[in-house]
């Protein structure tokens, strides 16, 4: 079973939206898990965070008012809602569990690529064009 599962990326418009969905394990269910991205040529960014418990989230100033995270424990899912979106959003999305917040359900992680997120999906492309 892998770890984590990303999909739903693809070509939108400016302005459009996508959902993308995060299929967990056993294992990373039991983690806060955070969507992360990365454009050609830069170092790979936190977008957005979520505790195990889904009652505390973290989101980068980018994309705050437009982007929203969401988990559905029961069905081991995490989903990014993404609106109103930009050429700049064109990038791949990754999904990663911060192996560290076992037993810390409430608690999200600060929304930055570090070690402590140990698990990683393969990604997904995400293009936002005319």
């Amino acid at each position: 079973q892998p770890p984590l599962v990303e999909s739903g990326g693809g070509l939108v418009q400016p302005g459009g939206s996508l959902r993308l969905s995060c299929k967990l394990s056993d294992f990373t269910s039991d983690f806060a898990i955070g969507w992360f991205r990365q454009a050609p040529g830069k170092a790979r960014e936190g977008v957005s965070c979520i505790s195990q418990d889904g009652g505390s989230i973290k989101s980068g100033e980018s994309v705050k008012d437009r982007f929203t995270i969401s988990r559905d424990n029961a069905k081991k899912m995490v989903y990014l809602q993404m609106n109103s979106l930009k050429p700049e959003d064109t990038a791949v999305y990754y999904c990663a569990a911060d192996r560290t917040t076992s037993g810390w359900s409430h608690f999200a992680p600060l929304c930055k690529p570090t070690a402590d997120f140990g698990s990683w999906g393969q990604g997904t492309q995400v293009t936002v064009s005319w």
